[in-house]
């Protein structure tokens, strides 16, 4: 539908006619690619975000910022939904992909403006793509994935988000919870690892416990509040007084018949919590006298029940998270329990201490020392919640990392690397003059597009973006794989160095890039003409 059309059906509907559209998405790409171009790499800066009701979001994390930014561009907030896509399929890049969509766009506009048709330029986009990917398949370092390298690929992430000391700090708590939950020829579930913030201390001091840590304490003061060698039962039991499920009333003739009445509703929980107690008795006997007895309930214990269990010396939680009970189960062993009729010794968990940590008004306990956990819990700690949730952001990012890692089973050198091999490889004249056309100009815009990185990465460096790029082709022309040195402005080898990339990250975001690139490039009009513009205008109102 041509402009003059949809006026013609609607004369109150916006219209930017071909020029004025690509011009505006060109510059809502690069608007959006300068927003956050400053925050790649160790060296970027963080962003401070301000919400209408003054809370601060402290971040560089490029997710985080396309989230909670209040972005109004149709084209930006189309771009921001795809990079954010990026995040949650391959878990990082979406800083680099917001870039390369800039980028590739401010490549386009070049020869856009010379008078080359958009969809030719596209086509060029679309080979140099194919290409690209088939390159990275060829570049890729296929490896086994032992600690020392997963230590590696996580330090490589969470150096971009935290300061060193923080990041080397967390780094062997990440590899270590992957690979406490990951099971041979088995998915890796992430949801098994239990992320805690508690608002204490210095980031530094941020720790994995093998086992879990749960955000509430025992109910009763009466309670051990530390024991070993436990025996776990974890149950979904009510022991309290229920209501029934229908409407009903009870009427009385006289007080003893209410007693009577009372007497057997208690008399009902009574035999559940003498069950509990007997099984204890059970176990904590004779070599295992010494031992200690955990109750975890999904559901709740009323005073009562909690005076009979601190009596029998039982330590014993109630409501607990249903996400929980789950991961109690993989981190202690043990079967959970709907009913308390069928209570025999196997069905208990293990774990060598489980205790109480009061901090402030919050209470937290801790199920540690479990044998071969299948769940384990890292607990972040920060003196504010600007830290606690920038950890939190950069912890979540660097698990993903490792649980890529394993499941690729392969790597690709970072620092710049590839996108420098890359773009050596695309304007090899091998592949130039296998390409038809004007199509050439489309390849030749997207190696460019791809040097934003390493640009970008020397820029936030403090380093001449040029000089850095002169001397690595200079370092490339040996035939090796190079990137940046931050500290010198010099090239490296980044395998040497153990700074490694994801393979699906770089796989999904050179084909993200070019997809949304080529989308906004085939736009010759852009029309506001929803139901709103519809309406008539209000009465004094110019039209």
């Amino acid at each position: 539908m041509s402009s003059a059309a949809v006026k013609l059906a609607n004369p109150n509907a916006e219209v930017l006619r071909r020029g004025d559209a690509l011009a505006m998405n060109i510059q809502s790409a690069r608007g959006l690619q300068n927003v956050l171009r400053s925050n790649l790499s160790p060296r970027g800066t963080l962003k401070l975000l301000v919400d209408g009701a003054n809370q601060l979001t402290l971040t560089k994390d490029g997710k985080v910022l396309l989230s909670q930014m209040q972005i109004t561009n149709p084209v930006a907030v189309m771009i921001a939904r795809a990079a954010t896509a990026q995040d949650d399929i391959a878990g990082d890049g979406t800083t680099g992909l917001v870039l390369l969509v800039g980028e590739l766009l401010k490549q386009a506009a070049v020869y856009v403006e010379e008078g080359v048709h958009p969809r030719v330029i596209t086509d060029g986009f679309d080979a140099a793509k194919a290409e690209a990917l088939r390159f990275l398949d060829s570049f890729k370092t296929t490896m086994a994935m032992d600690r020392e390298v997963l230590c590696s690929v996580a330090r490589t992430a969470l150096r971009t988000k935290l300061q060193d000391s923080v990041a080397a700090q967390v780094t062997d708590a990440v590899v270590d919870a992957v690979l406490a939950v990951a099971e041979p020829e088995k998915p890796i579930d992430l949801f098994m690892v239990e992320i805690m913030k508690m608002q204490h201390q210095t980031a530094t001091d941020s720790r994995l416990v093998k086992g879990l840590v749960l955000d509430h304490g025992a109910r009763h003061p009466d309670m051990p509040k530390k024991l070993d060698n436990c025996f776990v039962l974890t149950l979904n039991v009510s022991l309290e007084y229920e209501k029934t499920e229908v409407n009903s009333g009870f009427f009385y003739s006289s007080a003893e018949q209410r007693d009577k009445l009372i007497e057997s509703e208690r008399r009902f929980v009574d035999d559940k919590l003498r069950k509990i107690v007997d099984l204890k008795n059970t176990v904590c006997s004779g070599a295992n006298k010494d031992c200690g007895f955990v109750l975890i309930n999904q559901k709740g214990i009323d005073p009562l029940s909690l005076d009979v269990l601190a009596k029998q010396g039982i330590f014993a939680l109630r409501r607990a998270k249903r996400r929980n009970m789950e991961r109690l189960q993989l981190c202690c062993g043990g079967v959970a329990q709907n009913s308390v009729d069928d209570l025999v010794p196997k069905v208990l968990g293990r774990a060598g201490r489980v205790y109480e940590h009061v901090l402030g008004e919050n209470k937290y306990t801790y199920v540690e020392e479990c044998t071969d956990p299948r769940s384990v819990t890292i607990l972040i700690k920060g003196p504010s919640a600007h830290v606690l949730q920038q950890t939190y952001d950069a912890v979540r990012d660097g698990l993903r990392a490792v649980k890529n890692a394993i499941e690729d089973g392969a790597l690709v050198a970072g620092a710049g690397a590839f996108q420098m091999a890359c773009h050596k490889h695309l304007l090899r004249p091998e592949f130039l003059n296998s390409v038809q056309g004007k199509a050439k100009m489309g390849v030749r815009a997207f190696a460019e597009a791809l040097l934003v990185i390493p640009k970008t990465i020397a820029a936030n460096g403090g380093y001449d973006p040029m000089d850095v790029l002169v001397a690595l082709e200079e370092d490339m022309a040996e035939g090796r794989a190079v990137g940046i040195d931050l500290n010198t402005g010099e090239a490296l080898d980044p395998e040497q160095e153990g700074i490694w990339d994801n393979y699906r990250v770089l796989r999904q975001q050179l084909h993200s890039c070019a997809v949304i690139a080529t989308n906004l490039l085939h736009v010759d009009e852009v029309m506001r003409a929803g139901r709103a513009s519809l309406k008539a205008p209000n009465p004094g109102e110019e039209e």
